[in-house]
């Protein structure tokens, strides 16, 4: 299992209002947990972020940064990616893991080794594996071998 110091949990998208809060898409199970996590990027300390609210039915939260006082100075934050610690997550249970720990890990179909995890996607239909060399690769079906570090997929 790879032992990722930071966790991507999400991005900021745009400037939300004129009072410098900022629209977040969230890359976790629910949009809500963002409010339980100490989350930082780059030039925002995790004591500085803080949870408004969500979006209904979206994957998107609307933040408020310390200092970050107007639409102007929201839209230089767009694009800043934002992570927890590693060490912040709860443990997996057995069978569990999380996506980041099959970053790096051999993609195998039929004995024939497709390439290693990149990261992730999802498109709205499911998991999608990408490969380092650029093929995509559904998750669905795959078995993960730690003690191998191979995914067996269909």
């Amino acid at each position: 299992m790879k032992n990722n110091k930071h966790i991507l949990v999400g991005k900021i998208v745009a400037p939300q209002g004129i009072r410098g809060e900022v629209r977040v898409q969230t890359f976790t199970d629910s949009p809500d947990d963002m409010k339980k996590l100490a989350v930082f990027g780059k030039n925002i300390a995790a004591d500085a972020f803080h949870f408004v609210r969500g979006v209904p039915n979206t994957n998107v939260i609307i933040a408020r940064i310390d200092g970050i006082t107007d639409r102007d100075a929201a839209e230089t934050l767009r694009g800043i990616e934002l992570f927890i610690e590693r060490d912040s997550l709860p443990a997996t249970k057995t069978g569990e893991y999380y996506q980041t720990d099959l970053i790096g890990m051999m993609v195998v179909r039929d004995g024939v080794e497709l390439g290693r995890v990149a990261c992730f996607q999802n498109f709205g239909a499911g998991d999608i594996m990408e490969l380092e060399n650029g093929d995509m690769v559904t998750f669905r079906g795959a078995t993960v071998d730690f003690d191998k570090n191979i995914i067996y997929t269909e």
